[in-house]
C-alpha cells in the first residue's frame, strides 16, 4: 500500500482555486437580506393564523379565508427567497403589493370590520410592505453589482 500523505499538496496550488474562490465570493455577496427571510416567513405564518388567534372567523369569514391565502403566499415567497434568492428577489415587488393589499383588504373583502380586524391587517400589511421594500433595495443593489 502506497503512502500518499506526502504527495498531497495544498488546495491553493490547484489551477482552478482562484476561479472557485471568485465564484464563492460572488454567491455569498448576493445574500444581503438573509436576515429578512425568517421574519417574512413568520409574518406569513402569523397572517395565515391571525383570524383564529383574534377570533374573527365567525364575524368575518371571507376575511379569514383571505388572510389564510395571503399568509400562505407570503410564506411561500419567504421560502422562495431562501431556496433560490437570485431568482426570487425579482418578486420582492410582489411582496410590496401584498403589503398594500393587506392594508386595504379589510374594507374591500370584509363586511363592516371592527377596529381589531383593521389594525391586525394594517400591521401585517405595513410590515410586509417594509420587508418587501428592504428586499427590493437589496435586489437592486445586488443586480447593480453584477
Amino acid at each position: 500500500m502506497a503512502n500518499v500523505s506526502r504527495s498531497r499538496s495544498d488546495i491553493t496550488s490547484h489551477p482552478d482555486a482562484p476561479e472557485m474562490r471568485a465564484r464563492y465570493d460572488r454567491v455569498l455577496s448576493g445574500r444581503d437580506v438573509v436576515l429578512v427571510d425568517g421574519p417574512v416567513f413568520l409574518l406569513g405564518l402569523y397572517c395565515a393564523v391571525s383570524p383564529w388567534i383574534l377570533h374573527y372567523t365567525t364575524s368575518q369569514p371571507a376575511l379569514a379565508s383571505h388572510n389564510l391565502i395571503v399568509g400562505i403566499a407570503i410564506g411561500l415567497l419567504a421560502l422562495g427567497f431562501t431556496a433560490a434568492p437570485t431568482r426570487m428577489y425579482g418578486l420582492s415587488g410582489a411582496m410590496c403589493a401584498l403589503g398594500v393589499w393587506m392594508i386595504v383588504s379589510p374594507w374591500i373583502v370584509g363586511t363592516a370590520p371592527d377596529a381589531g380586524v383593521v389594525w391586525n391587517n394594517v400591521a401585517i400589511g405595513a410590515l410586509t410592505l417594509l420587508l418587501g421594500i428592504m428586499c427590493v433595495v437589496a435586489a437592486s443593489r445586488g443586480s447593480s453589482r453584477t
